[in-house]
């Protein structure tokens, strides 16, 4: 018994625990768990908003946005050798425990958002839950910009540059072949997102020394020897799953619904990460 709780114990601290204190990144174990927790976290995100009478529309969509750019801030201030954070606190800073912070904050505000247009203090609580997100993102970035310096401001010029462009002119070839499926502006938002994920991973890891922690891209960046393979295995991945989407879920709205809220959280997959490598390469870190 003490055999198999000691195997129990060394399987979990090397494919869980030693990852996040040691922020080592991924490996299959974890990256399949996390992708399991992620679907069942989805539904019962699907639940929550129903329960708070939250419908998914792109405006709230966009409202939630401002908390992907304040949650991505937060984990680059873990990152800082200026030592703001320390253990234990760091570690919940260190995904995927920052998720789960970020996710109840976010919560939070929207609740109070929605509370404050109730009582009638506010006409619209996706300006007010927006702005919370804002306000928490520029106080992280003042905090990061206090503690380090600025090293590669071309970094998130070339990110937004190179992300817009290849969508914009994959939104062309879309609109050549009368494509509504990838013309939908959200559906181009998914793309851009990893598209600028892609661009920050080509940058850091081809040209300025960085690596990548993800199992599968870092598989396939040592198998052909540079990041650039990541554009061709975004757009495979992610125009198969939002093909899949628009194409396989029923017409009714609480499945309509559920596809929004599906595309949200790959949405934000895609911005979470473009936005801490791209401020976490502006600064040095």
């Amino acid at each position: 018994m003490s055999f198999s709780i000691d195997k129990i114990s060394q399987f979990i601290n090397t494919y869980y625990l030693d990852p996040i204190r040691g922020d080592e990144g991924y490996n299959a174990v974890n990256t399949f768990t996390w992708a399991m927790v992620l679907g069942i976290c989805i539904f019962g995100i699907f639940r929550l908003l129903e329960k708070l009478e939250v419908k998914l529309t792109p405006r709230f969509i966009a409202s939630v946005l401002p908390f992907v750019l304040a949650g991505s801030s937060l984990r680059v201030l873990e990152d800082s050798p200026a030592g703001i954070f320390h253990p234990p606190f760091s570690y919940l800073l260190i995904t995927p425990n920052i998720y789960f912070l970020v996710f109840a904050i976010t919560v939070g505000c929207l609740w109070i958002s929605i509370r404050l247009q109730k009582a009638g203090l506010v006409k619209d609580f996706h300006l007010t839950f927006a702005s919370f997100g804002l306000g928490w993102f520029f106080i992280n970035l003042a905090t990061l910009l206090y503690f380090e310096n600025m090293v590669a401001s071309y970094v998130p010029v070339f990110v937004l540059v190179a992300g817009t462009g290849l969508t914009f002119t994959f939104y062309l070839i879309a609109r050549h072949f009368k494509s509504s499926i990838f013309t939908d502006p959200l559906n181009l938002s998914i793309l851009m997102a990893h598209l600028m994920d892609a661009s920050s991973t080509y940058v850091g890891v081809d040209k300025l020394g960085y690596f990548e922690k993800h199992v599968v891209p870092s598989y396939l960046i040592d198998l052909t020897g540079t990041a650039l393979v990541m554009y061709p295995l975004k757009l495979i991945i992610f125009i198969g799953v939002l093909y899949v989407l628009d194409t396989q879920f029923e017409d009714d709205e609480r499945s309509l619904n559920l596809k929004v809220l599906i595309k949200m959280v790959i949405l934000i997959l895609g911005l979470s990460p473009a936005t801490r490598n791209t401020v976490r390469m502006m600064l040095g870190i």
